[in-house]
């Protein structure tokens, strides 16, 4: 992925991993383009970093169609779209009382957000001469944590996505490019922004910077963190990696 002299739309970047790789990108000569539900967030945000700003909300169909829209009026030489948007709960399926709306939620959010936004982006993708889908699983498609079943469903079925987007689009000019982040001190769970096995947010997205920088041809960005996570089938030490993350990040990511 060429990360200068790109436009970009970020859904889900108004915090967290979202706004801070936004700012890291516009500062390599990029336009950028953070899109979110709340507006007066997204003033802030223009107000304090100059970013571009679309209101969207990516669990909404019709929000979305209009972003895009939108979006592309303003910027016909979009070629970046980065899937960012979602969200992460605490379930638990001994009650289905207290699971199953939250499960249906997480499902819209973080599987079929990022499945609209490609098709309302898709099209006009194919039409730039070198164009870059970029979609964010987690460490946790690889390996569960107990107390979020369908974020580590969705987060799985994201990677698979990727890979098959990957081999249906061989022979264009759009690449498929996966983030895969660990554990990172957001607000994305309760704590998650103090949590001390969580990777610090500026360190991290240093690392997926210089991953990009210096491998640009790279499908799969994974901080060094998140191997542990990524590679414990591989390994053939999935037992423990799923012991280790359940005993010592009950709340990670």
């Amino acid at each position: 992925m060429q990360i200068t002299g790109r436009t970009i739309f970020i859904p889900g970047a108004t915090s967290g991993i979202g706004l801070t790789l936004a700012v890291a990108l516009q500062h390599e000569g990029n336009t950028v383009v953070v899109g979110g539900r709340r507006a007066d967030r997204l003033r802030a945000i223009a107000d304090e970093h100059g970013l571009g700003t679309v209101q969207i909300d990516t669990a909404d169909p019709a929000s979305i169609a209009t972003a895009a829209q939108e979006v592309l009026t303003r910027h016909p030489d979009l070629d970046v779209v980065v899937a960012m948007a979602g969200i992460m709960r605490a379930e638990d399926w001994r009650s289905p009382s207290g699971f199953l709306a939250t499960a249906q939620e997480t499902v819209v959010t973080n599987l079929l957000g990022p499945i609209r936004l490609v098709g309302a982006f898709v099209e006009h993708l194919l039409q730039r001469p070198a164009a870059t889908i970029v979609t964010v699983s987690s460490g946790l498609a690889f390996a569960p944590l107990a107390v979020t079943p369908t974020y580590n469903a969705t987060k799985a079925a994201i990677h698979m996505l990727s890979e098959s987007l990957r081999l249906q689009l061989a022979g264009t000019s759009v690449e498929v490019v996966e983030l895969e982040p660990p554990a990172v001190r957001t607000e994305l769970m309760p704590g998650h922004e103090t949590n001390d096995a969580a990777m610090p947010l500026d360190e991290f997205v240093d690392e997926v910077m210089h991953i990009l920088r210096t491998t640009p041809d790279v499908t799969e960005v994974q901080v060094e963190r998140v191997k542990f996570l990524r590679y414990g089938e591989a390994r053939g030490d999935y037992d423990e990696v799923v012991r280790v993350l359940n005993a010592q990040d009950p709340h990670g990511r």
